[in-house]
């Protein structure tokens, strides 16, 4: 199925690694022309190098820290160089650090509120008005199962992105009707670098092993098995897509079944 990707022009938050990652690679793919960015100068050249190496989509990368309250704005004006134009947003930020949420510091609460929610609701607001114009746009924004099914020892990650559920359906709500779609893509255990450490630090907290772990983790996925990056990546770019134009104010899971509630 040809997901009518080609020529469109995508700009993909911290995507030197992990979903990011996956989710530039399969819009480049399918012909689409993508900025990602990272804070890692060489790992993102890598990556753009071996999109590029494909052949189908241009990928550009551009060195970018949304800790930084800068970020935005010089980031949105050096893609719309690159690109000539934004007609895809995909948020994405790194999690927090995992803990209890009764013993989350109010200084790093505060800290990661401004990188994962405020940032990405910057970002969209400079990018949207062109967008409107054109009467077509995507805005996908990557979160947590957690929003749904707060995750053990993932307390500020669950509060946190949970406030983008709310952004993005209201986006949705006010904007829809102008060929804009704004979802939310739900992953749940992704082989990534970040789930090996969550692995890890549960490993730590709980005095198993690592692989006791991630066995236990397994068997609690009804598809019995954590997911693949290109999976993940498959399903948002679909949501960018001109094929699901009428997917909007949704939360959609990627995530073997995990979530227990309908």
């Amino acid at each position: 199925m040809d997901l009518g990707l080609t020529s469109k022009r995508a700009l993909v938050l911290s995507s030197s690694r992990g979903l990011g990652l996956s989710v530039a690679q399969a819009i480049a793919a399918e012909g689409a022309d993508v900025v990602m960015t990272g804070r890692d100068g060489d790992k993102l050249k890598s990556e753009v190098d071996a999109i590029n190496a494909q052949g189908a989509g241009t990928a550009y990368g551009i060195v970018a820290d949304l800790s930084d309250p800068a970020t935005p704005k010089t980031l949105v004006a050096q893609s719309r160089e690159k690109l000539g134009g934004i007609d895809i947003l995909v948020n994405n930020t790194g999690g927090p650090p995992p803990g209890a949420m009764y013993q989350a510091d109010v200084d790093v609460v505060r800290k990661q509120y401004e990188v994962m929610v405020l940032r990405v609701m910057e970002l969209a607001g400079l990018v949207i008005p062109e967008m409107r114009e054109r009467q077509w746009g995507r805005v996908l924004t990557i979160a947590s199962s957690g929003v749904i099914q707060p995750i053990p020892n993932l307390g500020l990650s669950n509060a946190i992105r949970a406030s983008l559920v709310g952004w993005s359906k209201s986006m949705a709500n006010e904007l829809s009707g102008e060929g804009l779609t704004f979802n939310m893509l739900l992953p749940g255990r992704i082989e990534t670098d970040r789930l090996k450490q969550l692995d890890a630090a549960n490993a730590e907290r709980t005095g198993r092993d690592v692989a006791a772990v991630s066995e236990a983790a397994k068997a609690d996925i009804p598809a019995g098995r954590y997911g693949r990056t290109d999976e993940f990546g498959s399903v948002g770019a679909f949501l960018v897509s001109e094929r699901a134009s009428y997917i909007s104010g949704s939360q959609i899971r990627c995530d073997g079944g995990a979530i227990r509630s309908v």
